[in-house]
C-alpha cells in the first residue's frame, strides 16, 4: 500500500512539474513533504537524501557567473566574436554556437543562454536577420557543450555526485563524443543556411564598426573574476588528487570571488535561483520515498528483465529511454530517478563484489550505463522546447524581445538534431564500451 501511495505521489508531482500548471519548485517541496507526513520516509531519510554536493556546486557556480557577468564579460565575447567574423552572418552564426557551446561547457546552459541571447538578438537586429533560427541553434549547441562536462548541464552534476564521477571523467569519457556530436551538428547547420544567410555590405558595416571593449564595464573585476574562475577549474581538475568534492571548491570559489571583486553580499546571493535548488531538495527526498518503499528496486528488477542479460541492449534502453522521457519532461526529475535504477543494474551484472553504494559500481559495467544516460539526459533535452531548462529560458527571453518561438518552430530544428545525435551517440556507446 505504501509504495504505490509514494507512486501516486511521485506521479501526480511529475505529471504537474511537466505542464507546468504549478510551479515546479512548489511541486516538488510538497511532495517531499506529503511523503515525510505520511511516513513514507522518515525525516531523517529524506535530509540523508540531499546531496550537498550536487546543492554547493550549483550555488557557488550562480554567485560567480552573475559576479563575471556584471563586468560585461560575456557581452565583449560574443560583440567580438561578430567583428571577427567580419559581419559575415554565416561565419558569424558559427562562431555564437561555438561560444555557446564552450561556455556551456564550463557554466551551466541555462546561464550561457541568459547571458547570450539579448546579445544574439541585438546581432542579428544590426543584420535585419530573424534572430529565431539562431537563438533556438544556440539553445541545442547549449545543451550540446553542456553534456561534456560535470558542471555544464544540471543532470551531469547529479550524476557526478551520485556516481562519484569526477570532472576529469565527464572529460575524458563525453569529451571526445560531443566534440564529434559538434562537428557534425556545425555542419549540418552551415549546410542548411548556407543560401539563407546573406546581407549587403552596408549592414556588414554596422558590425564592423561595433568596438568589442566598450561593453566591458569593470576592467579590475573582470580579470580578478576569471582569475578565481581559473582557479576553481584547476580545483576540479585535480579533485580526485586533492580529495575535496566538486562542490566544496565551487562553493569557495563563489566566496572568494566575493570578497576579491567586493560584491555586496546580499545583492549576490539574491541572484541564486533558490527555487532551483529547492527543487533539488524537493525531489532528492521523493526519490527518498521510492527507494524506503522498494519502487526503485522493482522498477530495476523489471528493466533487467525486459533486457536480458544484454548490457548493450540495456545502454540502449537507457540512452534512447532517457532521450525521448527528457524531450517530453523535464530531464533533472528523471536522471534522479534513474540514478538507483542503473546502480541496481550494475549490481545484477557486476556481482556481489559490487553490492550497494555508488562509489563501488564504477568498474567497466557502470561506466557505459551512467554515459548513455548522460547523454541520453542531456542531449534528449533538444527534441522540444520544454525538453531542457535552456529551451525555456531561450523562448522567454526571445518573446519578452517581441520574437516568440512556437513549440512547432522549435521542435522542427530540435528533433532532427536530437535524433542525429543519439545515432551518434549509439555507435560511440557501442565501439568505446563493447
Amino acid at each position: 500500500m505504501n509504495a504505490w501511495l509514494a507512486i501516486g505521489i511521485f506521479f501526480g508531482a511529475y505529471v504537474l512539474i511537466a505542464t507546468e500548471k504549478i510551479h515546479k519548485t512548489i511541486v516538488a517541496v510538497t511532495g517531499a513533504s506529503l511523503m515525510i507526513m505520511l511516513g513514507l520516509v522518515s525525516f531523517e531519510q529524506a535530509t540523508e537524501s540531499v546531496d550537498l554536493n550536487v546543492i554547493f556546486l550549483l550555488v557557488g557556480m550562480m554567485t560567480s557567473v552573475h559576479i563575471l557577468s556584471k563586468t560585461g564579460f560575456f557581452e565583449w565575447t560574443a560583440i567580438s566574436v561578430a567583428k571577427y567574423a567580419k559581419g559575415d552572418p554565416l561565419k558569424i552564426l558559427v562562431l555564437l554556437l561555438t561560444v555557446t557551446a564552450v561556455l556551456s561547457a564550463f557554466l551551466d546552459n541555462v546561464t550561457t543562454i541568459v547571458l547570450l541571447a539579448p546579445v544574439t538578438i541585438l546581432i542579428m537586429q544590426l543584420l535585419e536577420l530573424s534572430p529565431v533560427p539562431v537563438l533556438i541553434l544556440e539553445a541545442l549547441a547549449s545543451n550540446i557543450g553542456g553534456t561534456g562536462t560535470l558542471i555544464g548541464d544540471p543532470p551531469n552534476i547529479v550524476i557526478g555526485s551520485q556516481a562519484r564521477l569526477s570532472f576529469v571523467d565527464f572529460l575524458v569519457h563525453l569529451g571526445p563524443i560531443v566534440l564529434i556530436i559538434f562537428a557534425v551538428f556545425v555542419l549540418t547547420v552551415v549546410m542548411l543556411f548556407s543560401r539563407r544567410m546573406s546581407v549587403s555590405e552596408t549592414i556588414k558595416a554596422r558590425v564592423n564598426d561595433a568596438i568589442p571593449h566598450l561593453a566591458i564595464v569593470d576592467r579590475k573585476n573582470m580579470i580578478r573574476s576569471l582569475s578565481v574562475f581559473a582557479l576553481m577549474f584547476l580545483g576540479f581538475f585535480c579533485h580526485s588528487v586533492i580529495h575535496v568534492e566538486a562542490g566544496v571548491i565551487s562553493l569557495l570559489g563563489g566566496m572568494v570571488m566575493m570578497i576579491v571583486c567586493h560584491s555586496e553580499s546580499d545583492e549576490t546571493l539574491m541572484t541564486v535561483e533558490w527555487g532551483v535548488i529547492f527543487f533539488f531538495i524537493g525531489m532528492f527526498m521523493m526519490i527518498a520515498g521510492l527507494e524506503a518503499n522498494g519502487v526503485i528496486s522493482w522498477i530495476g528488477h523489471a528493466l533487467i528483465k525486459a533486457a536480458g542479460h544484454d548490457l548493450f541492449m540495456i545502454c540502449l534502453i537507457i540512452l534512447w529511454g532517457s532521450a525521448v522521457f527528457s524531450s517530453i519532461f523535464d530531464n533533472i526529475p528523471f536522471v534522479i530517478v534513474m540514478i538507483p535504477l542503473i546502480e541496481q543494474i550494475a549490481e545484477h551484472f557486476s556481482g556481489p563484489v559490487v553490492l550497494g553504494a555508488a562509489s563501488q559500481v564504477q568498474g567497466n559495467t557502470a561506466q557505459p550505463l551512467w554515459w548513455a544516460l548522460a547523454l541520453g539526459a542531456c542531449l534528449g533535452g533538444n527534441g522540444t522546447i520544454i525538453g531542457a531548462s535552456a529551451n525555456i529560458v531561450m523562448s522567454r527571453i526571445s518573446e519578452r524581445n517581441k520574437h516568440p518561438v512556437s513549440f512547432f518552430a522549435f521542435f522542427r530544428y530540435g528533433f532532427p538534431f536530437m535524433v542525429q545525435t543519439m545515432i551518434i551517440a549509439t555507435v560511440y556507446l557501442w565501439l568505446r564500451y563493447f
